[in-house]
């Protein structure tokens, strides 16, 4: 089993006797979360609870007495998929308020969809967490860091992850066809088919055309407006769509950074796959990386997402941003921390020399290929 960041979290919650908080655990489909369930109901001698299941939500009722049959003399529930009961959460406050277990629960979105009255914020009795696809940092542990050649492994790693990305699964396959199957599989059958059902999507055609509309302007501003033209749709509608697809951990919104000052553009947005594999399958192009027209927006899509991940496994208190300025001068990142200390990366596959354009005070660098994975692993 691939080792995961947020093992440790889990295993700190549940040592924890004074936590009695739920756990929520957030991510994509595929990317590990039932593997990680799986692997403490084994450690725990527990079952595990899967949504996906109806006789599974059955079991799971409104009602106290019935609820101290089912848990017993379960110390901690484990639920899998939690987001297929969105009204589960009043169950679940139940379980935390009146039979004080703990709970670790996954999903892939929010639980809000579909709850409507039966839905409880659970307001101050929950936690969360992130299992995303595999990270720069999970990868070292696991590939044994005291003994690789950190220069050899940091140029597989990116030529690896920038045509086929971090997905669990994917990386476990041997094969380039055998791992073009697994991505493109992924694509339909959870990014599209399980996210256009759960939401009621008027077109499942129409969603993967918003996503190959993004995997094509990557580094690039996104204009819903420009899109739902080309679509022949209505810019609230991508909109909508583009705001699941974030909120489903599809995709990565960058938003322009705000400054009081004439120069700057405070309302453009940038978006990201949080998985090029994903991205890769959508436009079917798995061309080694010297032949990439679009290898600097891959680039560019990694780094940004490789310090999103950092942001969420790490628990670190940062935004991130895009600067550019209306005479087209560009930031590709900038990293406010919450004390307002900035930081930020101007992009670039090949190493060159860039201008230094952020107004505010803080640290620049410059990112190419060469030093990428050691200052992402520094963060």
């Amino acid at each position: 089993m691939i080792r995961r960041m947020i093992e440790e979290k889990i295993d700190k919650y549940i040592e924890d006797r004074d936590n009695t908080n739920i756990l929520f655990i957030w991510g994509p489909r595929r990317s590990g979360k039932t593997t990680i369930l799986e692997y403490y109901g084994k450690k725990m001698d527990l079952p595990v609870f899967n949504f996906d299941i109806s006789t599974d939500r059955e079991k799971f009722k409104n009602d106290v007495d019935w609820l101290k049959k089912i848990v017993g003399d379960l110390k901690v529930i484990l639920i899998d998929e939690v987001q297929n009961y969105p009204e589960s959460t009043k169950i679940l406050k139940i379980i935390h308020d009146v039979l004080k277990i703990k709970i670790i629960a996954t999903g892939s979105s929010e639980l809000r969809k579909k709850a409507g009255k039966d839905f409880d914020t659970l307001a101050g009795r929950f936690e969360e967490y992130y299992c995303l696809p595999l990270s720069l940092g999970e990868t070292k542990e696991n590939d044994n860091p005291k003994e690789i050649n950190i220069q050899e492994w940091s140029r597989e790693q990116l030529a690896k992850t920038l045509s086929f990305g971090w997905y669990p699964e994917v990386m476990e396959t041997t094969g380039e066809t055998e791992k073009v199957k697994k991505l493109e599989n992924l694509v339909e059958a959870y990014v599209l088919k399980d996210i256009v059902n759960f939401y009621d999507l008027q077109s499942a055609e129409l969603a993967k055309k918003v996503l190959m509309m993004v995997a094509l302007q990557l580094g690039q501003e996104v204009s819903y407006r420009e899109i739902a033209s080309s679509l022949q749709s209505s810019p609230a509608t991508i909109a909508n769509y583009l705001d699941i697809f974030c909120r489903n951990y599809i995709l990565v919104e960058l938003p322009s950074f705000k400054l009081n000052t004439r120069k700057s553009v405070s309302e453009a947005r940038k978006i990201y796959f949080m998985d090029l594999g994903i991205r890769n399958a959508l436009v079917s192009d798995f061309r080694e990386l010297d032949k990439r027209p679009d290898l600097g927006g891959l680039f560019e899509n990694w780094v940004v997402v490789e310090v999103e991940k950092v942001r969420r496994n790490c628990d670190k208190l940062w935004k991130q941003y895009f600067y550019r300025e209306y005479g087209g001068r560009e930031v590709d990142l900038v990293v406010e921390s919450y004390k307002k200390e900035y930081f930020s990366w101007e992009i670039k596959w090949i190493e060159k020399k860039a201008a230094d354009i952020f107004p505010l005070e803080h640290r620049f660098e410059m990112i190419n290929s060469r030093n990428a994975v050691e200052k992402i692993l520094e963060l």
